[in-house]
């Protein structure tokens, strides 16, 4: 039986810079083995596909995100807008859940930021014990860096006035010395290391039914940026998934702690052509902007001098850059703030060279790089993975936290790809204040018109064209992540590609964030239909 599938009447943006437009291609098992214009395609048999003259694009490649972490928050109490805007529309949300707890479960909700929140503070342990006294409460704040739990939480994990802050993390106190339930950074590892957790079996099943979420915004290719060991390996636990239904090619970062306990062996681990595979190593060098952790200069503003948290020493950069050396894989380096990003980009300066085919040294988020910082890393081929949705959700705690200014400057994405910096687009979900934070058209909205979602200016002189977005969520993100034949649609490449209900790259397409996927392809097969 013949497996070639032939899609004509297409509108299709390659993003191949050898042939950028395409009305058809010829896909045999998977792989693209034409493309281009149909009067000019070879004389094949096969089945035909009419593309109905829709926008196609290459399938998205979310290079950094938390897929694990979204499936399990698909199922908590969403704390974000239009559910909650204020701790009391929180706390309702969060009582809603006492019953299905029982009494030995936990309640966990997900995304506030207080911004966003009526009265713009912080939830503490005195307002999650209104919604239950009895049994533990644990809310993760947009960013993922912070926890607020309630006194049963702090109880069972042991956390009094005489614990001290752990290296790295901060127990949020009040004026008696009391926790006040505000765990930051590494602190939160204090609560959230005894949650009960769920098994393999369960995990991957949830992996699986999220593929679905992911499917439907044409999101092809994904990584996991915080790949464990214990109590469950991230690598059998994504195998798994694959086996029950996951359809995504995934590549795994594994946090620098867990990776050192690994058996890495055998070299099936590291190989990129599976569909899953050990891409890299994973340190934080800072927290977040929005919860004002990350380790910034000039200070955040308010009363006191914060310049936020460093997380990591130069000690344990060259340890995990001489182990990613070893193993032939990268290292990527979260660093939000200026001081953070200059200590991995100084780090690294002309030294991020061990591997030829892809960055050796990637940094995430990069929010607030100097000038001297991107010029050092446009000459050391260190790549730099942004998340244009981060201003355009939370622009109230970037103005609260760092002011009018320096929020405009923040993120300047066409300064690094006018500087060489091998750059790409990611969404980093759940970590971000947005009720669907994976969805690719949001950041693609901030990207284009540099606006927060309220309108507010974030920087227009940073605005990038449709055609450069585009290629950040498709072919740069599989060159930073190093995923093969993915991100283009070009000979030899799998037939990995989405169609849309409106074309993106028309003049005046107005609301982005509305455009939608009608059909998600993988090896030329549809594996997604709206």
């Amino acid at each position: 039986m013949n497996s070639t599938r032939i899609f004509i009447n297409g509108n299709i943006f390659t993003v191949d810079p050898q042939n950028q437009t395409a009305d058809a291609m010829v896909v045999p098992d998977g792989r693209i083995y034409w493309i281009g214009r149909e009067k000019d395609m070879p004389a094949v048999e096969g089945k035909k596909i009419d593309l109905g003259g829709r926008r196609v694009l290459p399938g998205f490649i979310d290079a950094h995100l938390h897929p694990l972490m979204l499936a399990e928050t698909s199922k908590q109490i969403a704390c974000t807008p239009p559910n909650v805007h204020s701790i009391q529309d929180m706390v309702q949300s969060l009582k809603g859940l006492r019953e299905q707890a029982g009494r030995d479960g936990w309640i966990e909700g997900w995304g506030y930021d207080e911004g966003k929140l009526r009265g713009g503070r912080t939830p503490n342990r005195h307002d999650l014990d209104q919604a239950a006294k009895d049994v533990p409460i644990v809310v993760t704040r947009t960013c993922t860096h912070i926890i607020s739990v309630n006194s049963k939480a702090l109880e069972i994990a042991g956390i009094t006035k005489d614990t001290p802050n752990p290296p790295g993390g901060e127990i949020d106190r009040d004026e008696q010395g009391e926790p006040t339930g505000i765990l930051r950074e590494s602190a939160k590892d204090l609560v959230k290391s005894i949650i009960p957790s769920k098994s393999l079996g369960e995990k991957a099943e949830m992996l699986a039914e999220y593929s679905a979420t992911f499917l439907k915004y044409g999101i092809t290719g994904i990584t996991e940026m915080m790949g464990d060991h214990k109590p469950i390996d991230h690598y059998d636990l994504y195998l798994t998934a694959a086996g029950k239904g996951l359809k995504q090619r995934v590549a795994l970062y594994y946090n620098w702690e867990e990776f050192q306990r690994l058996d890495v062996s055998d070299p099936v681990l590291f190989d990129r052509t599976n569909p899953v595979y050990i891409a890299g190593i994973k340190l934080f060098a800072d927290g977040s902007i929005s919860g004002q952790t990350a380790w910034v200069n000039p200070a955040y503003l308010g009363e006191g001098k914060n310049n936020g948290i460093s997380t990591t020493s130069d000690e344990e950069l060259r340890a995990a850059g001489e182990t990613a050396k070893k193993y032939g894989i990268q290292l990527a380096v979260h660093a939000m703030g200026e001081q953070a990003i200059d200590q991995v980009v100084n780090h690294f300066y002309q030294k991020a060279d061990w591997l030829q085919d892809g960055p050796s040294v990637r940094v995430e988020h990069v929010s607030l790089p100097t000038g001297r910082a991107m010029q050092r890393a446009a000459e050391s081929g260190i790549a730099f993975v942004t998340q244009p949705i981060f201003l355009y959700a939370e622009i109230e705690s970037y103005l609260k936290s760092i002011g009018e200014e320096r929020t405009r400057k923040s993120y300047p994405v066409k300064t690094m790809i006018e500087k060489g910096i091998q750059t790409a687009f990611s969404s980093d979900a759940p970590a971000t204040a947005w009720s669907d934070p994976v969805n690719p058209f949001v950041g693609m909205e901030a990207a284009v018109n540099r606006q927060a979602y309220d309108g507010t200016d974030i920087g227009q002189d940073q605005q990038i064209p449709m055609e450069t977005v585009i290629e950040m969520y498709t072919k740069a993100a599989r060159e930073v992540t190093r995923m093969p034949q993915v991100g283009q649609l070009a000979p030899g490449c799998h037939a990995d590609f989405v169609v849309l209900n409106n074309d993106l790259l028309a003049s005046g397409i107005g609301d982005i964030r509305q455009i939608c996927v009608e059909e998600t392809y993988m090896g030329g097969v549809c594996v997604y239909r709206k």
